[in-house]
């Protein structure tokens, strides 16, 4: 891969493993962590995202360990204990002792268990989408967490996670497969969330007493015709959080940073200066 490749950042290590982030803008830290669709890397999260806070903000992007062009090492174990530390390490090589947040669907989740367990190194923060309470398992989570690669199941997740699906085209698919084939990147994916995955939501969730104690400043989002991760889970964290605003789009999927990507830049932008 040649350094043009838009996904290909910076390196440092974390948790002993090379990880890979991008980095655009200066001023106060806004971190952003992604999901974990199969061949998601920060970069096909947050292109629409990056530069816009970066007008304001030092705007920092990791492929989480077992994702993207970090490293990966064939007997890792993953765990949202590890993965809470390799993010802290990675914000300590970075040199950010405390930043805003914004978490997507699984990222969600890694932003609350350190708002929960790190406070001292969230400012404030924002989840789109989020798991991190206990839900039932979607069938399509349960297709993307069991995802096995060809075009055309990819083709079959990707129009999961949009509400307009006209947006879904052939060089996405086609892209997204091929991110999600490159050389062991499946191995690390399909180990990740092996059936019954039921138990992998649990496992990424914040106790809901926990989550009563984050004392931050909170924005949740999400689209109100997500089918991924339902959108009763950003109502209950919004019941949860004490100091947080509800933010629900209308035709709108689990990709409300793609979808509606304008009117959500905005959203953050504003909550953030407040």
């Amino acid at each position: 891969m040649s350094n043009s490749d838009p996904e290909i950042g910076k390196t440092v290590i974390a948790a002993g493993l090379k990880t890979n982030y991008l980095e655009a803008g200066q001023g106060d830290p806004v971190i952003l962590i992604h999901g974990s669709g199969p061949g998601v890397t920060a970069y096909a999260n947050w292109r629409f995202t990056i530069e816009p806070l970066a007008q304001k903000y030092r705007v920092l992007a990791p492929d989480i360990a077992g994702f993207g062009y970090t490293e990966r090492k064939s007997d890792q174990q993953y765990s949202l204990d590890f993965w809470v530390r390799h993010l802290t390490e990675w914000m300590d090589a970075v040199g950010v002792k405390k930043s805003r947040f914004i978490g997507n669907s699984f990222g969600g989740s890694l932003t609350l268990a350190i708002a929960s367990r790190y406070p001292e190194r969230v400012e404030s923060f924002v989840l789109m989408g989020a798991a991190g309470v206990e839900f039932e398992l979607t069938p399509e989570l349960d297709a993307i967490w069991g995802y096995e690669p060809s075009v055309e199941n990819m083709r079959k997740i990707v129009m999961s996670f949009a509400y307009d699906t006209s947006m879904m085209t052939d060089d996405l698919v086609r892209s997204r497969y091929e991110a999600s084939v490159r050389p062991g990147y499946h191995e690390s994916f399909s180990k990740m969330f092996e059936a019954p995955r039921q138990r992998h939501i649990k496992a990424l969730a914040t106790p809901d007493d926990q989550i009563r104690k984050i004392p931050h400043r909170a924005m949740v989002v999400h689209g109100r015709d997500d089918k991924i991760v339902p959108p009763t889970n950003s109502t209950k964290l919004h019941s949860l959080l004490k100091n947080s605003d509800l933010h629900m789009f209308s035709n709108c999927g689990h990709w409300t940073q793609i979808e509606r990507k304008n009117d959500f830049n905005k959203l953050v932008l504003d909550f953030f200066a407040a």
